[in-house]
């Protein structure tokens, strides 16, 4: 009633001469005329919306809900007031429209895992379009993107049967790799013994052609006597067989009658002893 108008902090005054529009004061202490003046005050500071959940179409016709929250401050107090019966409501009908068309180019399992995508693209959509509005939207912010209860079920039933899946191919793969270590150890096992046994066949027949080796020398370094004694010892052991048969080469028949004779000179030298 004094005509003193103080405006506060962060704040912009419009002034108004008989409901007309005539200038902006800042912050601060003003004076105007009562009844043919007024000052309208508008807060200039950021201030959060928050969008009620909506239904949005997928590319893929699946519908889902989605909530959003805003930051904005009013840039210029002029068309916030007057160009615009209510800007807020206008700036959040505009940011609607857009989620709509970003989420709407979108697969259902797309949009549910991009919401940080989808926020960057929404901010860069309305971009300077909602300076039209004397407002300026800081921050975007989708808080949640909920499928219809129809659409979760079938999501859950999917999800329960790709981890079914997974589970089985898994044990697919455990019992086939189990069957194959089992498998490579077991041809590990028998080469092995092959191996072995191959190993042991060499050194056997190693030995006995060291035997017939050593054997060979030996006779090379002996003398006739030495197999005339042994045809001796031959003739003794057959002195005193039982045999009535006995086949031999004709060369031999002649010293059949050395036996008794070899036979008594053995028997001699046994006395003596």
């Amino acid at each position: 009633m004094f005509g003193i108008k103080i405006i506060q902090q962060n704040c912009q005054g419009l002034v108004e001469t008989l409901g007309k529009y005539r200038r902006n004061v800042p912050a601060g202490m003003h004076l105007y005329v009562p009844i043919i003046q007024h000052i309208r005050t508008v807060n200039l500071a950021m201030r959060p919306l928050k969008l009620s959940q909506y239904s949005v179409i997928t590319k893929d016709n699946a519908d889902i809900k989605a909530s959003v929250t805003l930051n904005y401050h009013v840039t210029d107090a002029q068309k916030y007031v007057y160009e615009n019966t209510d800007s807020v409501e206008s700036m959040a009908q505009l940011v609607r429209g857009h989620l709509r068309d970003i989420i709407g180019r979108l697969e259902l399992t797309d949009a549910l895992g991009s919401t940080s995508k989808i926020n960057a693209d929404l901010a860069a959509a309305i971009g300077d379009l909602t300076n039209v509005y004397g407002i300026n939207v800081d921050r975007v912010n989708i808080d949640e993107l909920t499928p219809s209860v129809a659409i979760q079920e079938a999501m859950d039933k999917q999800l329960t049967a790709d981890r079914e899946r997974i589970a089985t191919i898994a044990k697919a793969q455990g019992e086939a790799q189990n069957i194959k270590l089992t498998t490579d150890a077991r041809n590990r096992a028998l080469v092995e013994t092959a191996q072995a046994q191959a190993e042991a066949t060499r050194k056997r027949a190693d030995a006995e052609n060291y035997r017939i080796a050593k054997t060979a020398a030996a006779l090379q370094t002996v003398g006739e006597n030495y197999f005339k004694d042994q045809s001796i010892a031959a003739f003794v052991q057959l002195a005193n067989s039982s045999t009535n048969l006995v086949v031999i080469p004709k060369e031999e028949v002649t010293g059949l009658g050395q036996v008794p004779v070899i036979k008594k000179l053995l028997e001699q030298n046994d006395n003596q002893v």
